[in-house]
């Protein structure tokens, strides 16, 4: 009997081992263009929730800027609902500047060119379907 417990536990495990690595996962490449010059690092946030949108990213990353523009890549992205958001660093502090009463100073962006009104732009403004690999252009 214990033996057969075992076998099946194993053969479980085996079998949620195998779903997990066929889960298909996918390329989002994002293209920045029109920056107003090639100062400071591009700051490129992939997000997968409403919460926690534009302030906790899933993945995230810099990028040089060449001819006022970039290029990012995110490998192995599972299958699901994503926003995207980018800001240009030009002073090259590490963080979106804002003004006095909370605008942003330095240029901006996000997925599907979401625009806030008296705010930040909107995950459902922002969101898109990831079921193949997908090439977004963003500009500031």
């Amino acid at each position: 009997m214990n033996i057969l417990v075992k076998m099946t536990v194993i053969s479980v495990i085996s079998f949620i081992s195998f779903q997990l690595e066929a889960q298909e996962n996918y390329t989002i490449t994002i293209n920045v263009v029109e920056a107003d010059n090639d100062k400071g690092k591009m700051f490129i946030a992939l997000y997968n929730s409403e919460i926690g949108f534009l302030e906790t990213s899933y993945k995230g990353t810099m990028s040089k800027i060449e001819n006022k523009k970039c290029t990012v890549t995110f490998d192995e992205i599972p299958q699901g609902t994503y926003a995207v958001s980018i800001f240009h660093d030009e002073n090259d502090n590490g963080k979106l500047d804002t003004s006095f009463f909370g605008i942003p100073s330095e240029d901006y962006g996000c997925s599907n060119d979401a625009k806030g009104f008296m705010g930040p732009p909107q995950w459902s403004d922002a969101k898109f379907e990831l079921k193949d690999d997908k090439t977004l252009t963003i500009k500031l």
